[in-house]
Formats: C-alpha cells, structure tokens, sequence
C-alpha cells in the first residue's frame, strides 16, 4: 500500500505542475504569434530542452531501444551517438540560423508557410499540410503505446484509463498555454528524463554486478544466427541494419516540422550557439542511455517471451524488479517523454490545419481571437484521434511502436528534409522538386505498409525505418536533379527571399 502511495503521489505532484504550467502561460498566448511560437522570445535553454524532449518519447525509450537492443546488442549506443551528433548538433548548426532568420524574414509559423514563401506556391503549402495532417496522426497515436506495459507493470490499471489520462492532462496545458506552456513544460521534462535515464541505468546495471560484469554476461549471449560476442561488439551482428536505424532517427529530425519549429522560436541568432551546446548534450544522455540499457535486454529475458510479447515487453522486463520509488520515476520519465512530444507534435499539426488550410483556403478572413479558438479546437480533435487510434491498435494488436512510428518518421522526414535544407541555401531549389519529394516519400510509405514484406519489394527498404532512410537520402538527390530539370524561380524574387542572410545585426525579436 506504501508502494503504491508513492507512486501515486508522483504523478499527482508531476500532473499538477504540468497544469499549472499551463495557466501561467495563458496571457501569452492570445495572438497566433505568441500561442504558435511563444512570440519568438525563447531562450537557449527552453528550446534546447523543448527540442530534446520533442525528439525523444516512449517510442524510443520503451518501442526503439527495446527493438534495436535486442537486434544489435550494446551497438545500439550508436543510434543514440547519432541522435546527439546528426540529429542535434549538425541540425542546429546547419538549419538553426538560417531557419530562424528567413523564417522571420518571410514571416512564417509552420513549416508550410514556409514553402509556401519560399518558393512562392500556395498549392505547395496545401499539399505540404496534407502530409503533416495524414501523417502526424499515427505518429501522435504509436506515443501512447509505450505506456501501456509500463503501467500495467506499476499500477495494474487498464491501457485505456492511462492514455486517457495522459491524453486530457496535455490537452490542458497545450490549449491554455500554447508554445511557451509546452516549452516550459518540456524544460521540466526533460530534468526528469536525464535524471530518470542515469538513475534506471546505475540500477539496472547494478542488478548484473555492475557495467564490466553486464558486458561480459553479454558476451556470452548467442543465437541461431549470431555467435557469442555479436551483441557485445562494436559495431553489432548486423551494421548495415544499425546504419539505416542511425540515418533515420538522427537526419530524420532536420524534416520533422514540430523539430524544425523550434528554430522558428528562438530569441536571438546567439541563443542557437549555446542551445546547440545544450541539445547535443541531452541527447548524449537521454538517447545514449536509452539505448545502451536496451542493448543489455538479452540479459532479462528470452527470444520465447520476446516471441509472445514483442520487442515493447523488453524494457518493462528489465525494469520490473526495481524499487517503487524508481518504478515511480520510470513511470514519471515515460510520462514525460511522451506527454513533451505530444505536445509539441499536436501543436504542430493544430497550427497548420488553421494556418495553412483553413485559413484563406476554407475561410477568407479569419482574426487572431478566431485562429487561436481554431487552434484549441483542433489540438482536442487531434489528441482524441490519436487516443482512438492508440485504443484500437492495442486491442487489435495491429503492428510495434518501431513501425508505427517509423512509417510517420519516414514519410515527414522524406518529404520535407531535402526541400527545406536546399531551400535554406540554394537559390536554384524549384516548387516542382518540393512536389516530387513529397509525392516520392509519400508513395514508398505508404506502398511499404501494403506490399513492405511482398516479394517483388526490395528487400534492403522491406522494414518502415530503411524505407524512410532511403526517402531521404533519395530526396537529397531528387530536389537538385529537378530543380535543374524545371523552370528556374524568378532571380527577383529568390534574391529578396534570400536578402535576409544579408543582414548581420542578431537582435532579439520584439516582442
């Protein structure tokens, strides 16, 4: 009873400072400014950690770091390396000031409007919304699912309960507080989720004689495929598989639009400096400590109840004999994960169905108070899709968290990365190569879902996470190769666009 008293009280203490969070950032979030991008006003620290904790969710800790663990042993870690080296570091050193000042300059919110100005087309900013509405979806649902063992294990209460629960209490704090609620919010977050990473691992490590006897048990482990010394080597039993694992989860996020939002919202040209800083180092801890615990799984259980459970029941295996205090953390560390980028992705998805749909395409003339009240009604819809979603999948047991969030990952990252990084830096990037990275990526998701595991389907891209490295690094060549294929953007226009890079003063936004 004691047990369960502390764990309880965890969450009351953590739910109540999410929600209160969220009252205090009401006032600054009536105008779309202020509700969308927290009035461009944020400092290094709250994007660095809003970024961080939009990036990594319980698909990572319970669904990506159990999968990959299992799969590639102890080289997992590199997934992990790679999340804070692509996937922080050279992102906010390639896309941080550039983003944030032509964003600015073209003055705008969503990834979208920022096509749409960029290269001059409103039809590509629909299409660009259709893409994140369809899917953002499935990615906003596979969120909950890493809840559901987690709970089971801590409080034996029913999966739905929980994603209800965590559902309504995010819809609170992102519809009172908007950007600078989730920002703050994900602040906090991300404190526990470094804490609860380094204390989980200590405990779990311990629970094996510590880190060199862990290794050397490791060592031991073999299969039908793999010898002893696979799961406990460098680079793994399988590099080329960890490869398209490492592409995807780290160059994945330079795509991503709640990912590259942050960058819209940054105060100043000298914040991304020590946010990058600040980023590179969460994710070191937060990713590297997911998956090298995950890389350990094979010590906590076997391929038969890996067979019966899927790869999700591996964290909560080697989890289950903790303390309650730290059961209560997990708990706690997976909440926040998921409730940080659940936030960040439903904002994504309500500002640009309002700004880039709704507005001027279904309704002329909507004001500020309307948009926002649009905004608000969309992040409930959202949120109540993709709890629907996740309640389904459970009980039908349709597919893993890896692949749910795989098929989203690689579809928004395939679309959109190749397009907004040239757009960035070359003048001669077209509308038409925007297309056709968007319909390419689309297409070879969505034909993966269907035909993925088909004969006739090449087997290198057969699983959603090669698929979606694939799209992206066809994109990298597709966008050049049609650009110069097309007609060229009017020099006029491209060189107003890109005037902005002109201008050396790095003075905060006005507020």
């Amino acid at each position: 009873m004691e047990d369960m008293f502390i764990k309880i009280a965890m969450l009351v203490v953590f739910f109540g400072v999410m929600i209160g969070v969220g009252v205090y950032c009401r006032k600054n979030s009536t105008d779309v400014n202020g509700f969308v991008l927290g009035g461009r006003s944020v400092g290094p620290w709250l994007t660095a950690f809003a970024y961080g904790t939009s990036y990594f969710s319980a698909v990572v800790f319970v669904g990506y770091a159990g999968q990959f663990g299992w799969k590639y042993g102890i080289a997992a870690t590199w997934a992990g390396i790679g999340n804070a080296i692509l996937g922080s570091l050279l992102a906010w050193a390639v896309l941080g000031r550039r983003t944030r000042v032509m964003s600015q300059h073209l003055n705008s919110a969503t990834m979208p409007q920022f096509f749409e100005n960029r290269f001059n087309s409103k039809k590509l900013k629909l299409a660009a919304s259709v893409v994140i509405f369809v899917f953002l979806i499935p990615y906003t649902a596979s969120l909950y699912n890493g809840l559901s063992r987690l709970f089971g294990m801590a409080f034996d209460i029913d999966y739905s309960v929980c994603v209800i629960a965590m559902a309504v209490l995010t819809a609170i704090y992102v519809i009172a507080g908007g950007y600078m609620a989730t920002a703050i919010n994900d602040f906090i977050q991300g404190i526990i989720m470094i804490a609860g990473i380094i204390a989980v691992l200590v405990a779990v490590l311990n629970g094996k004689g510590g880190l060199m006897e862990a290794v050397e048990s490791l060592s031991q482990v073999s299969d039908a495929e793999n010898p002893a010394g696979s799961f406990s080597s460098l680079f793994g039993p399988a590099p080329m598989g960890l490869l398209g694992v490492v592409l995807l989860t780290s160059l994945g996020t330079w795509g991503l639009p709640q990912m590259v939002q942050k960058f819209y919202a940054i105060k100043s040209e000298k914040a991304i400096t020590k946010g990058m800083i600040i980023s590179t180092i969460f994710a070191l801890v937060v990713a590297g400590g997911c998956y090298f615990l995950g890389g350990f799984g094979r010590l906590f259980t076997t391929q038969a109840a890996v067979d019966a459970g899927g790869y999700d029941s591996i964290i909560p295996t080697m989890l289950s004999d903790l303390s309650p205090v730290l059961i209560g953390v997990v708990v706690v560390l997976v909440l926040s994960a998921s409730m940080s980028t659940l936030s960040s992705l439903v904002l994504a998805s309500s500002s640009t169905l309002t700004l880039d749909f709704i507005k001027g395409s279904v309704v002329k003339d909507l004001s500020e108070k309307k948009q926002v009240l649009i905004m608000r009604v969309l992040i409930a819809v959202f949120i109540a899709i993709s709890v629907v979603i996740a309640i389904l999948q459970y009980k039908s047991n349709v597919t893993f968290i890896a692949q749910l969030m795989g098929v989203s990952w690689g579809a928004l990252a395939g679309a959109f990365l190749a397009p907004f990084l040239y757009g960035l830096y070359w003048k001669r990037a077209t509308a038409a190569s925007g297309w056709a990275c968007m319909i390419f990526s689309s297409v070879v998701m969505i034909a993966n879902i269907f035909w993925g595991k088909a004969p006739f389907w090449p087997q290198i891209i057969s699983s959603p996470i090669n698929a979606g490295a694939f799209c992206m690094l066809a994109g990298l060549i597709i966008v050049p190769v049609v650009s110069l294929l097309s007609k060229p953007p009017k020099k006029e226009y491209v060189e107003q666009v890109f005037s902005c890079y002109d201008k050396k003063s790095d003075q905060k936004t006005a507020k």
